[in-house]
């Protein structure tokens, strides 16, 4: 599919809206000859209003009267679906806009996604619907399923029976659409809205996603995504989200480097750097998984749950294996699985057989198939534990229907009313990822049993998510919101600054805003720095200074450890015949004292095309090509968001205090990092990167030795 121009008009609410509401659709080149124009119209068979077939040539399609246009239908449309040759879309809609039809769902394809004169075509018809106040889904997309109001003009096969619910999914896929029907029939997953995207020419992922957001039907919104066009926008509508207790679930595409290839072929649309965009997400609460089996079960678990109050997480299984499967996937997944109370074991221990272990989990052993209450009773023991927040029950819904399925029934309906109403939230999770049966979903509607989340691995991920989630949500509840970065007005920031700054500059920038610096002088003859050398107190370091000299190591401009001025008078000689050498104009020499000891950080903030202005965090000196270990997030952020990214660090026992080193002060960190990127955010657009490599810290001092900053032109 292609994308359109991010900077065009989208479709206003009540548009999309009324789109997704029709109570008449005219099917304009119905056609006998086309499977899709087929299926559109069988999957419209029990839509309540009027369906119109429109077809110049024929007088009969599908068995039913044609009309030769839209002028000639005998009464008025809401909807106009379009499945007419390429050239001739634009011509349906001028006819249409003429008699004050505003909503089109366009299928055809050939237009931007083909190239040039393609991308001309589709040009014309986002300028036609701009000018004339229309809403156009696609065009190139299947259309819509809007279940809970029973209107499907879609192009493809919808499963008998997929189920309705609260699920609301938005795909920039057409061909993945029927497997995530699959998957949330297999699942008994139900689906408010599915939309096709196309090619967005009009209507974008983030209006359908506002229109999700204000909807009451849906609960969570699942999405399919190759590219984000409008980030600020995606931004703005996923806190509305959050701020509402609906969650986002998305599959974002794009990680490796063919798969961003193929994307951008795909999609014409350029995709954005997945670490960042993981960085987005967490700070949005949009829950990014890996699969579409996740996709489905994780949305389908949150639209059962809502938030859950904390990851003290108690188990109740018939299984021993399972239990340690589970035991493993909690560690992976960050929960917590305390040991029970002593009331819980001795609870458990009066209803379990003799030869039950009365552990967390909880295995009550294949004695369920003797007794079939001691599920639910274990349940009840379980679930008044004080020491845990939630409970997992493993179940499966029955497959196959035995002669007499009222004992099934009679089962599932006494332990769907102890999970209704406990007071603690159960999750029902099954063992494997198979489908239910019918058998399974009949048991599931007339017991009122729970949503059961597909497999023990999709499923123990879809709770870490939830969980997650969860917490995100209540600090999105509780939080200010950070402040955007104010502009600064300090010394060196006259005019328009460009290119790379000298260390020295760049240094007295951040000093000047406040921020500890370490102190240092700047000289232009080596003589000049032996005597600096004398006033900072051995040892030193003496760096080339020089406007535009982004790497000073790399033309041997570092001297490290000098302990004398005799040392510091070789070392600047040295650094300046460098500078010669590499022909580097303007230089003159930096000394600074020479800091030992403690913890060595990389704090930048560089500005992500798509995203804007992005904080890395981590460890930094020599370590930052060898391990990688940083963690970003999006300007703007608090010091309690810089503390949660300090402790995501692989190395932040480094900081803790690791083997007898002296701890550092993390709050005093996260609070100088925070500030390093308020003043990031004060800059102006004409920042391109700043980065302070290292940041040390030893205790609560904090010190910036080394600062780099890099304008666009």
């Amino acid at each position: 599919m292609s994308v359109a121009d991010p900077a065009a008009p989208t479709a206003g609410a009540a548009g999309v809206r009324a789109l997704f509401n029709p109570t008449s659709i005219a099917l304009v080149g119905a056609t006998d000859k086309s499977g899709w124009s087929l299926n559109t119209h069988l999957n419209l068979k029990d839509f309540p209003g009027e369906v119109y077939l429109v077809n110049p040539r024929s007088e009969t399609v599908h068995g039913r009267p044609a009309y030769p246009s839209l002028s000639a239908l005998p009464g008025p449309v809401d909807l106009v679906y379009v499945m007419t040759p390429t050239r001739a879309v634009i011509e349906v809609m001028r006819e249409g806009a003429g008699l004050g039809i505003r909503s089109y769902v366009v299928l055809t394809a050939g237009f931007g996604e083909t190239g040039a004169e393609g991308r001309a075509l589709e040009d014309e018809i986002a300028a036609y619907a701009a000018e004339h106040g229309l809403t156009v889904l696609g065009p190139n997309g299947n259309g819509y399923i809007n279940a809970a109001a029973g209107v499907t003009p879609y192009g493809l096969p919808i499963p008998a029976g997929l189920p309705r619910g609260s699920v609301g999914v938005v795909l920039q896929s057409g061909a993945l659409a029927s497997a995530v029907m699959n998957l949330a029939m297999a699942r008994s997953v139900g689906v408010s809205l599915l939309t096709s995207m196309g090619n967005e020419t009009q209507v974008t992922v983030t209006d359908v996603l506002g229109h999700l957001v204000d909807d009451p039907e849906t609960k969570v919104i699942a999405l399919f995504l190759e590219s984000i066009r409008r980030p600020d926008e995606f931004s703005a509508i996923a806190r509305r989200a959050l701020a509402a207790g609906k969650p986002i679930v998305a599959l974002k595409i794009g990680r490796s480097s063919l798969a961003k290839s193929t994307a951008q072929a795909h999609t014409g649309a350029l995709v954005g750097d997945d670490r960042v965009i993981d960085a987005a997400f967490a700070q949005l609460g949009v829950v990014r998984v890996r699969s579409l089996e996740d996709l489905i079960v994780t949305a389908g678990l949150l639209a059962q749950t809502g938030p859950l109050p904390g990851r003290r997480i108690g188990v109740v299984t018939p299984s021993g294996g399972a239990s340690e499967i589970i035991a493993d996937r909690a560690e992976d997944e960050g929960l917590d699985l305390p040991p029970w109370a002593p009331a819980t074991v001795s609870g458990l221990s009066e209803i379990l057989p003799d030869f039950a272990t009365v552990q967390n989990p909880l295995d009550v052993t294949g004695y369920v198939v003797v007794d079939r209450t001691l599920l639910g009773r274990a349940l009840d023991v379980a679930t008044a534990d004080p020491g845990i927040d939630m409970v997992m029950l493993l179940s499966e819904l029955p497959r196959i229907e035995p002669p007499d399925p009222e004992p099934v029934v009679k089962m599932f309906t006494a332990n769907a009313e102890r999970i209704n109403g406990s007071p603690k939230p159960i999750v029902v999770i099954s063992n494997a990822m198979t489908d239910v049966s019918a058998f399974g979903r009949e048991v599931a509607r007339r017991s009122g049993f729970p949503y059961v989340a597909g497999g023990i691995e999709h499923g123990m991920t879809a709770l870490g998510a939830a969980l997650r989630w969860s917490e995100t949500y209540r600090r999105a509840r509780a939080a200010v919101p950070a402040q955007r970065g104010t502009p600064v007005r300090v010394p060196g920031l006259e005019g328009s600054p460009r290119g790379v700054w000298a260390e020295h500059r760049a240094a007295g920038l951040l000093s000047a805003a406040g921020l500890p610096v370490v102190p240092s002088a700047l000289v232009e003859t080596s003589e000049e720095a032996a005597a600096a050398a004398d006033r900072l107190g051995y040892p030193v370091v003496v760096k080339a200074a020089a406007e535009g000299l982004a790497h000073k190591s790399d033309i041997g401009g570092v001297r490290l450890g000098l302990g004398s001025a005799a040392e510091v008078r070789d070392a600047g000689a040295d650094v300046l015949a460098a500078m010669g050498k590499a022909e580097v104009d303007g230089g003159g020499l930096l000394v600074q004292p020479q800091r030992s000891g403690g913890v060595e950080l990389l704090v930048g903030v560089v500005r992500d095309a798509s995203w804007g202005l992005t904080l890395a965090v981590g460890l930094g000196g020599v370590w930052v090509e060898v391990l990688k270990d940083t963690a970003l997030r999006l300007l703007p952020v608090d010091a309690a968001e810089v503390r949660r990214a300090l402790d995501e660090l692989r190395g932040v026992d480094l900081l803790r205090g690791a083997r007898g080193s002296r701890a550092a002060d993390l709050d005093a960190v996260a609070d100088v990092v925070a500030r390093i990127g308020a003043l990031a955010a004060g800059l102006g657009d004409r920042l391109e990167s700043l980065e302070i490599n290292p940041l040390l810290v030893r205790g609560s001092e904090v010190e910036a030795l080394d600062t780099l900053i890099i304008w666009r032109d």
